[in-house]
Formats: structure tokens, C-alpha cells, sequence
């Protein structure tokens, strides 16, 4: 891992003393698990699993939070495995899908969810005309359930076509009352009121955190990264780390450590699972 300054480095060691508090906050598209063409194929790092585990029974929880549903990122990340193996070690794992509006944990072991918001039903009968004004009408739609989706990834000149579709389907969300989340080729159009920067508070209220790190790689993380930064400036030991990439670098001045990718982001987890071992009392 690389620190981007002196600070990042006694932000780590801090985290570190007080690591049976802390909580581990982790994005799952490019944070543990690859970006990939079809999203329906992003499967979890090989390794990722044993790696919660053995993380999971050093911390106070480890929470995936995600703009995925719920149900596919715990299939997709073979989580609920993940939460059997926990079940008698007195160590807890969190799902918030769609950026929070879903949950499910190793304790309760179902999902809550809320109703599809207003106006996206009609969002999306009308978004086929603005892909074909765009001249993106081979962009894929994800139907999500909570929030719909646009993938450019698979278009010939995937960029291009993100650039023209953005203020399009940003105009369209707000004649539906909607909100509008850009990413790595993708735009997300959902309801307001609910991000990932809530979803770390909610976790820091319930459990009582004493730390919080967060790891992501994506501007879907930044209002994680906004309110993790709000804790630290509130006294509490935090870390923010970037799972950077070729793609997206707008995390990279707001984090205190940087990695290459989901390998990137699995070595540092395991290097504070061993740290955090080292100084829990024995």
C-alpha cells in the first residue's frame, strides 16, 4: 500500500490501536471485485472471502456498501457464506445495497427494503427516446429494482457516449423527482435522501463505532469519503483509501492510502488483520 503522506501513515497506526472498534467499510465494483463489461459477472476477488473472514474477527463489523442490490451482491460475493462462518465467532458482516436503501446482516439474515421510489416507472419508459437522441441505444439498462442504471462500458466509444448521455438522463431524473449518480461508465438514477455517507453514519450510530475505514474507488464513494472525513474531524481514527484505476482518480487527493485495485485493496486488508491481531490483549 501506499500512503500519500506522513498523515496517512499515523491515521493507519491510529486505526490500528483501536482496531476491535473499528469499523471496515468496503464499496464492492472495483474495491472487491473487478471491473468488468457485464456487471452481472462482477464476481468477488477469489481471495476476498477468506480475507472478511479472518478480517471480520479483528474489527467491530465489516459493511459492503454498494450501489448494487443487496441479493446480487451477496451472490455475486458468496456473502452470506461469509456470514455463516461468522455466525460463532462473536464478529458481525453488513450489506447496505443501493447506496444504502437495502440491508442485510449476519445477525438478521434477510433483506429490508423499501418501495421502488416515485417516478421511475416513468423514468424509465421514457429513457429509450433520450438513448436514441444520444445515439447510445445500445447502452444496456440495469433495472435494479430501487433505481435504474445506464452502462456505456459495452458501446464502441464508451466515454463518448457517457459524455453525451450524462446531462440527458440528468435532466430526465429531475423531471421525475430523481437523482442522478455518475460512475466508471455507468449513470445511476435513483431517489434522494439516501447515499453511502449515511449509510457509514448509521453503522458509526448502531454499533457505536470507535474508527471507521472506508474503502472505494468511484464518485458513487464520495459522500462515504465526505462523511468519514466529518468523523475524523470529530476526533474519531479514520482511514480513507482509494482503489484507483486508470478510469477514475477523483478519490486519490482525499485518501490517505492508495492501491492498485481489488488485489490492492486485499493486501491492505490483510496487512491490519495481522497488525490489528498484534495488538488485541491477549
Amino acid at each position: 500500500m501506499e500512503f500519500t503522506s506522513t498523515d496517512g501513515e499515523q491515521r493507519y497506526a491510529e486505526l490500528v490501536k483501536v482496531a476491535g472498534r473499528a469499523i471496515v467499510g468496503l464499496d464492492f465494483d472495483g474495491t472487491l471485485s473487478p471491473i468488468v463489461d457485464d456487471p452481472e459477472r462482477a464476481h468477488i476477488h477469489d481471495d476476498a472471502s477468506d480475507v472478511l473472514l479472518d478480517l471480520a474477527r479483528e474489527v467491530a463489523a465489516v459493511a459492503v456498501i454498494t450501489g448494487r442490490p443487496a441479493r446480487q451482491v451477496l451472490d455475486l460475493g458468496g456473502l452470506e457464506e461469509v456470514g455463516d462462518a461468522l455466525a460463532s465467532a462473536d464478529a458481525d458482516l453488513y450489506v447496505f445495497g443501493q447506496y444504502g436503501n437495502e440491508r442485510w446482516s449476519s445477525q438478521s439474515r434477510r433483506i429490508v427494503s423499501p418501495r421502488p421510489p416515485r417516478g421511475l416507472a416513468s423514468f424509465e419508459r421514457e429513457l429509450t427516446g433520450v438513448l436514441r437522441r444520444a445515439d447510445a441505444a445500445g447502452a444496456w439498462i440495469e433495472d435494479k429494482g430501487l433505481a435504474v442504471a445506464v452502462h456505456t462500458r459495452r458501446l464502441p466509444d464508451a466515454d463518448a457516449a457517457f459524455r453525451r448521455l450524462l446531462p440527458l438522463i440528468r435532466d430526465l431524473a429531475q423531471n421525475h423527482e430523481l437523482i442522478t449518480e455518475p460512475g466508471r461508465n455507468v449513470i445511476e438514477v435513483r431517489s434522494s435522501g439516501m447515499h453511502k455517507g449515511l449509510a457509514v453514519r448509521t453503522l458509526v450510530d448502531e454499533l457505536d463505532a470507535g474508527a471507521f475505514l472506508f474503502a472505494g474507488d468511484d464518485l458513487g464513494d464520495m459522500e462515504a469519503f465526505e462523511a468519514v472525513a466529518e468523523l475524523r474531524a470529530a476526533g474519531m481514527p479514520t482511514l480513507l483509501v482509494c482503489s484507483a484505476s486508470a478510469e477514475e482518480s477523483a478519490l486519490v487527493p482525499l485518501s490517505d492510502v492508495v492501491v492498485k485495485g481489488p488485489e490492492g485493496v486485499l493486501d491492505l486488508l490483510r496487512q491490519l488483520t495481522v497488525d490489528a491481531g498484534s495488538v488485541r490483549p491477549r
